[in-house]
């Protein structure tokens, strides 16, 4: 393979360009950006330090000809928010850009001159460093719109205001086909290290690129046909499926039929209203307001699962793209909010200043809490973006996340693992994503290891969510895949058509194998995934964490959940089988 890496120093503004070593040559996305983390980034190094590193990194098959759905870009460093490793994937236009650049990583390290912020623009003949004075404390909307203007048709990376700020909740933004921002690295808060390198954005620009080399042509068009069969075939992701013609908000009604559904901070699995924040309920909206809102939206080019949705104002005018189901938790039920015009504005005031919606949401839940507002104060929790907006210390504390938040309102109820609070399952009611939640080297993260699959929607055999039979076992299975996948460049959701489909996991593998010239079976590919969990492990060890830290809150040992008046009931020597193997060798 002739793929590069580019190394982009912010103290000297120099871009070399690197062969790829033979150590991180089998790597892309997931699996490349936490190799390069774990060599080349202290693990005790102060995040927003000088030491740190932000690795953007397309996927094994992103970039190429006809992969369906395989626009995914990973980013990687350590996290602020929670002091682990930590990659962070998004849709957009990034991913293809920079893989039919013919590169496989982009390094920014290095601390620019004090006050001095760059935007770079990296093409075909190298990266230029362009001053950002006169972006600087814009939102991503008005980034994306100034940045085409002079650079058309092109990915533009970016963080907003809460980048600026190298706020913990700060995400990293990469803008979709309309040149909308809300394909978000969201989690971990590596918005803020974009931050202290001093880059407010980059654009992509592949005109002219090499492309993607393929190694065995005959074997990679065998695999993604097969794998693009299978994505048609499977009911949770063809066309008019339910991904497709509801959005991930689909899972709304379901997940709170379950008993899982996390409302008013993780005090309830029921909300009363999220018949009305539900991906049915985003259908209904668009239909009847019939302009430019729909559903069924492609966040990339080539995306053929299509889940992605764009919400309407009044007047049928584009408001936010995306509502996903676990924004609609976040802004929705677990702030008793059922007002779905507000979570759309919510949603778009965190795509604007570049926040995480699932920790921005949480936040708000748990200053409610604490007493700043009353749950379900819509126009409250609205009017709270401003504080952010203008820099006030509430803002301040907000943008820090939940922890931080739990501590300036004396909270005891945090729902966090290593820092990062929960995505939209609640753990005591479907405990296979409680052990993903304790265990995971990127603090609690729905998609390290999604065993809602099986549990909810009963993909690859229907489990009892309630139970903590093999549940251990089921996490690590699931965790060990999804690093494989997130080095690929597929998107999550292929995992549905994968489990349930021999064929597409058999196209899945040869997409890969044929691409990068390997030799690849399915065990590979899951030995593959444990590789990656592996580095990120030691990392974290190296940073000081041990498997203390795979802990779930203590509340939840104590408090029942309704419906179902459940407590997490897994035992913490179960807990520590997960990870076990690491140090057996």
């Amino acid at each position: 393979m002739t793929r590069k890496i580019v190394r982009i120093n912010m103290s000297d503004l120099k871009a070399t360009y690197e062969d790829v070593p033979k150590k991180w040559a089998k790597w892309g996305g997931r699996g490349m950006t936490s190799a390069i983390v774990f060599d080349e980034v202290p693990p005790t190094c102060h995040p927003l330090g000088p030491n740190n590193k932000v690795v953007i990194a397309p996927g094994w098959v992103t970039g190429t000809p006809a992969a369906p759905s395989s626009g995914r870009t990973s980013f990687g460093g350590k996290s602020p928010l929670t002091g682990t490793i930590k990659e962070s994937n998004a849709g957009g236009l990034s991913g293809q850009k920079i893989a039919k650049l013919g590169l496989a990583a982009i390094i920014l390290e290095g601390t620019p001159a004090k006050d001095k912020w760059h935007y770079l623009v990296i093409t075909k003949d190298g990266v230029e460093f362009k001053d950002a004075s006169d972006l600087m404390g814009k939102g991503m909307y008005e980034i994306d719109e100034l940045l085409w203007k002079d650079y058309p048709k092109t990915a533009v990376i970016g963080i907003g205001q809460a980048g600026e700020m190298k706020l913990s909740n700060a995400g990293i933004s990469v803008n979709d086909p309309e040149n909308k921002p809300g394909r978000y690295a969201g989690r971990g808060g590596l918005g803020a290290v974009f931050g202290a390198r001093g880059i407010k954005a980059i654009v992509i620009d592949d005109d002219g690129g090499p492309g993607v080399e393929i190694a065995n042509k005959e074997l990679f068009e065998e695999g993604r046909k097969k794998l693009a069969d299978a994505i048609m075939e499977h009911g949770l992701t063809k066309k008019d499926g339910g991904l497709n013609a509801y959005g991930t908000d689909v899972l709304m009604n379901i997940v709170n039929e379950a008993g899982g559904l996390p409302t008013r901070n993780f005090s309830a699995g029921q909300f009363e209203g999220a018949a009305k924040i539900s991906g049915e309920a985003i259908a209904e909206v668009v239909e009847k307001r019939d302009g430019e809102g729909m559903t069924g939206h492609g966040c990339h080019p080539g995306c053929i699962i299509q889940c992605s949705n764009i919400y309407p104002d009044e007047s049928g005018k584009a408001l936010v793209s995306c509502i996903e189901y676990e924004t609609a938790f976040s802004l929705g039920s677990n702030c008793g909010i059922d007002d779905l015009e507000i979570i759309a504005r919510m949603t778009r005031e965190c795509n604007d200043l570049g926040l995480d919606t699932i920790e921005a949401g949480n936040s708000i839940a748990i200053a409610m809490e604490g007493g700043l507002l009353e749950f379900g104060d819509a126009e409250g929790a609205l009017k709270l973006f401003d504080e952010i907006r203008n820099k006030t210390p509430m803002g301040r504390i907000l943008g820090q996340g939940v922890e931080a938040t739990a501590k300036a309102f004396g909270v005891h109820r945090v729902p966090t693992v290593k820092g990062q609070s929960m995505p939209a399952y609640e753990p005591r009611a479907i405990k296979g994503i409680g052990v993903t939640y304790a265990t995971t080297p990127m603090g609690a993260d729905h998609t390290s290891g999604y065993t809602i699959a099986p549990e909810i929607a009963g993909v690859s055999g229907k489990l009892d969510p309630l139970t903590d039979e093999g549940k251990a076992d089921l996490s690590l299975a699931f965790q060990a895949s999804t690093a494989f996948i997130d080095s690929s460049g597929y998107c999550l959701f292929i995992a549905f058509p994968v489990l349930d489909i021999q064929t597409g996991f058999e196209g899945m593998v040869d997409s890969v194998a044929g691409v990068m010239g390997m030799d690849l079976t399915g065990d590979d590919a899951i030995a593959l995934g444990k590789d990656v969990l592996k580095m990120e492990r030691l990392f974290n060890e190296r940073a000081g964490f041990t498997k203390e830290d795979d802990r779930l809150p203590e509340f939840m040992r104590y408090e029942k959940l309704p419906p179902h008046d459940v407590v997490w009931s897994m035992t913490d020597e179960e807990l520590d089988k997960v990870f076990a193997w690491v140090h057996e060798d």
